[in-house]
């Protein structure tokens, strides 16, 4: 999709999306819009609602925004309207902007349209939505230029709807080695480095906790190593790394689950978060050095399947008890922070996972679980996933949670065995293998990257994590 300024709408014919903020709804005074009025008994903009005028040879969709609204709010709107609306929509589209809108508020509404073509219905015979026709312009009507603010919105549209891809394909499609010729593609197409570590190049390495957890498929493990160096750099550029989790399908392992795993395809959604936040950074060419790692496998049971009580060995050195195969995102993890410290030696890290249903007990499905030893890291963070609505909400480190990761035969052990703190007992897990890095943060995202909303019918991906990632990356 393309967008161009439209100065002219007298000689306009198409559809005319029209955001209205609240008026009184006890107004005499109807709302006008070039030669449309509505009367406010009719429509006065309340939030959530809209009224469509068909005339002068246009449909006029006027869409209501309420008093004040917040980006996530706004987004959502205009997800709706493209999504269940897409009726109203032809080969030509206005969005015709109120002067009161920021950059924020453009890009919020162009994005939520964007995000209103996704369905569901991958392997379903569809017609494409008019927006992802080809030739299709959105056409901007206003007063201020913003046709860079409406190219960004696109491309983190994008970037998202790339991620929804990846998270709701099924298993079978969406194995390690199709998510390291994702990276390698889009790497290629984008501009950043890609290498892939095939299984005998970890085992040569010593990867050997996130091989551990990939022995019982019969699909090959990938370490997926992204770096994004921008086209000017200097002392003072910063230098962030990312690790997502990349677990395909998680069957629970040995530990095997007895309730949800059929939603398990989603357990790759922080590695998902991570690719699209590496194809959105290097789109918007950002300032700021980045490198990333995915560790990418599939938790399976097989007569080679790693065994509750193993110890088995990991990059950092350190060996590790295995106490349940179902705490097996922290063990890829641990490999990844260490692969990337070592190597990469970045000044910041976060990591981002569907980690624990400890997360979800604590937060439900409103935010993300914040582990930082960095306050600095920690606002940023926050004040990032506010602006966009990807909220973050800090719980503690300390110290007093380490012998829940004590073990008496091996240096660590993966899993504390109690029903309680598990989000924090599995920060503290990850934690051990950053060697004490000044600025590292976990964001445990298991409540947040894959749910329910009116969009679909059954649970499907947020991208939580990409526009966030990104926007911290911004903020730096």
């Amino acid at each position: 999709m393309q967008t161009k300024n439209i100065k002219d709408l007298e000689k306009y014919s198409g559809t005319i999306l029209i955001p209205v903020f609240e008026t009184n709804a006890k107004s005499l005074v109807p709302i006008e819009f070039h030669g449309v009025s509505v009367a406010s008994k009719v429509f006065y903009g309340k939030k959530d609602t809209h009224y469509l005028v068909e005339k002068y040879d246009c449909t006029h969709v006027f869409i209501g925004l309420g008093k004040e609204l917040d980006y996530k709010s706004l987004k959502i709107i205009f997800r709706r309207i493209a999504s269940k609306h897409k009726d109203v929509f032809g080969k030509e589209v206005v969005l015709a902007l109120p002067e009161q809108f920021t950059n924020e508020q453009v890009e919020a509404s162009i994005s939520g349209l964007m995000l209103g073509t996704y369905s569901l219905g991958h392997f379903k015979k569809k017609e494409t939505h008019p927006f992802l026709a080809e030739g299709f312009e959105l056409g901007l009507s206003s007063k201020k230029d913003f046709t860079e603010t409406a190219q960004k919105a696109i491309k983190i549209a994008k970037a998202q709807l790339e991620t929804y891809n990846l998270v709701d394909l099924p298993p079978n499609l969406v194995t390690p080695k199709y998510l390291a010729d994702w990276a390698t593609e889009n790497g290629n197409q984008f501009g950043f480095k890609v290498e892939v570590l095939g299984a005998e190049a970890c085992k040569e390495k010593g990867l050997e906790a996130f091989l551990s957890v990939g022995k019982g498929s019969d699909k090959e493990p990938q370490f997926i190593i992204m770096e994004y160096v921008p086209e000017k750099t200097d002392a003072k550029t910063k230098h962030v790394g990312f690790v997502g989790k990349g677990i395909t399908f998680d069957t629970g392992g040995l530990n095997i689950k007895t309730a949800g795993m059929v939603h398990m395809k989603c357990d790759m959604a922080g590695g998902g978060a991570v690719f699209g936040a590496m194809r959105l950074i290097a789109d918007l060419k950002l300032p700021v050095k980045v490198s990333a790692i995915v560790p990418c496998c599939e938790n399976s049971v097989d007569s080679k399947s790693f065994l509750p009580s193993d110890v088995i060995k990991s990059y950092h050195g350190s060996s590790i008890e295995i106490i349940d195969t179902d705490a097996e995102g922290r063990l890829i993890l641990a490999d990844g922070l260490s692969y990337l410290i070592k190597n990469y030696k970045p000044e910041i890290i976060v990591d981002i996972a569907t980690l624990t249903g400890s997360s979800v007990a604590t937060f439900g499905y409103e935010c993300g679980a914040l582990f930082t030893n960095n306050n600095d890291i920690s606002q940023k963070l926050q004040q990032s996933g506010d602006a966009i609505g990807e909220r973050l909400w800090q719980l503690p480190l300390w110290d007093s949670y380490k012998s829940d990761i004590e073990s008496e035969i091996a240096d660590v052990r993966n899993y504390s065995g109690k029903p309680i703190a598990g989000a924090i007992s599995a920060a503290k897990f990850l934690e051990y293998f950053t060697d004490e890095h000044k600025a590292w943060a976990h964001l445990d995202v298991a409540g947040v990257a894959f749910g329910d909303d009116e969009f679909a019918k059954t649970k499907h991906a947020t991208a939580y994590g990409v526009h966030l990632l990104t926007k911290f990356i911004e903020n730096l």
